[in-house]
């Protein structure tokens, strides 16, 4: 019965090829459009994940601000400013925690013979390397025997190795910060920058030797890398802690100014989210205008074959046999063009590569671009709604043909 069924849809596609291809190219359109949008929102989605694993992603930084509320006698306005006890109460105290650094940041002047640039140093633990992404294109970033020893190596960023060096060789010189001498021992790899910001011309040093540039006494902050997913309670956490060590509120959120990476990238994956439902729904409505296209025409073919009907009923043929019949033949469409659709889809999103979005904005940002990439979950969200339109589309005709008066349909000119 189903070969018949199928040969029967092959035929009545065959009889009327022109209109069966403009239905088919219908569906095609319908099925990859909402594979493409579906991509172009599942590549946004990683286009934001990239942007923050660059900067790293399960970290959180903490900074010193003053109370706005009044707390254990003391009034509101008090300046809160961290030091190293600090991070030994964070690190025990919040749970979670992986590792941690204080960060001491500065404007700084820095040379190499005649040439010069300005630009900011970071002073930190080696393990910042890891908690914020820094990747080392030549040499190596300082250590734990650098930082011990309070070793004067400098990582620089690879602007401030074009300005300082003009093409030269740059490991193992020597560079003068604030006329202090230090060694470069390795070269950053670029990050993306928006603007006149002088990211890449940014500098790192072990945080024991930050003390030959300024006073080490107070932290201009602390950032840790925690385990599990649990930032929300982190963040509560470290806010409670030192509250309790610095006698402020913990809901006083001007006191500690908190940077959490996992929560800025939840809220902007509310957007992307809601981009992608509202892609979704537009692939939809396009697919769903190919559908009654294809209702319409399975329509017309029910009314040209009125008589045929009628012949099949008086034959003996059921209601479910002829509701089967058209319905084959709609869903042999919405298989053939979907077939064609996907093949479109890939073809586009192997033309097209990528879309411009962070790179507009920030040099070095390509990695946050669009790439169209059809993924297995795009194909089956994609599937499964070309299979419920062909479906509804194919149901009603092939209802209205099961349903005929087979004397009507005999009497049908």
């Amino acid at each position: 019965m189903i070969r018949d069924v199928a040969t029967q849809a092959y035929g009545a596609m065959r009889h009327d090829s022109r209109r069966t291809f403009i239905t088919v190219l219908g569906m095609a359109w319908g099925i990859a459009t909402v594979v493409l949008l579906l991509a172009y929102g599942a590549g946004f989605n990683t286009a934001i994940h990239n942007i923050f694993e660059t900067w790293g992603v399960k970290v959180i930084g903490c900074f010193g601000g003053r109370t706005s509320m009044q707390a254990g006698g003391m009034k509101a306005g008090v300046r809160i400013r961290f030091t190293d006890d600090d991070l030994d109460r964070v690190q025990a105290n919040v749970p979670l925690v992986r590792h941690i650094t204080p960060m001491w940041n500065m404007s700084i002047h820095t040379t190499y013979g005649d040439r010069y640039v300005d630009n900011f140093a970071t002073g930190a633990r080696p393990v910042i390397q890891a908690m914020r992404n820094l990747t080392v294109a030549e040499g190596r970033f300082f250590n734990e025997e650098d930082n011990a020893q309070r070793g004067r190596v400098v990582v620089i960023g690879p602007d401030a190795k074009d300005v300082l060096f003009k093409g030269q060789s740059a490991l193992g010189e020597t560079i003068r910060l604030n006329g202090i001498s230090f060694e470069v021992i390795g070269i950053l790899d670029p990050k993306p920058q928006e603007g006149d910001n002088s990211v890449n011309k940014s500098m790192y040093i072990p945080a024991t030797a930050m003390g030959y540039l300024r006073d080490t006494y107070y932290v201009d902050g602390i950032w840790f890398d925690y385990e599990g997913m649990g930032y929300e309670k982190i963040e509560q956490n470290l806010r409670e802690v030192l509250a309790a060590s610095h006698n402020f509120r913990a809901d006083d959120r001007q006191a500690v100014f908190v940077f959490n990476g996992m929560k800025r990238l939840n809220q902007f994956e509310i957007i992307t989210t809601a981009l992608q439902v509202l892609l979704a729904f537009v692939g939809t409505l396009t697919l769903g205008i190919g559908g009654v296209g294809l209702m319409n025409i399975m329509l017309v073919s029910v009314t040209q074959r009125t008589r045929e009907i009628g012949m099949e009923k008086a034959l003996g043929a059921r209601r479910r046999y002829i509701l089967l019949q058209f319905l084959a033949e709609a869903l042999a469409i919405t298989f053939v063009g979907g077939l064609v659709g996907i093949m479109i889809s890939y073809a586009i999103s192997y033309g097209v590569g990528s879309l411009t979005l962070y790179s507009a904005l920030a040099k070095h940002g390509e990695m946050g671009d669009i790439r169209l990439v059809i993924a297995p979950k795009t194909l089956m969200i994609a599937v499964s709604i070309l299979s419920v339109v062909g479906l509804i589309s194919g149901m009603l005709p092939a209802l209205k043909a099961s349903r005929l008066d087979p004397i009507e349909a005999l009497r049908y000119e």
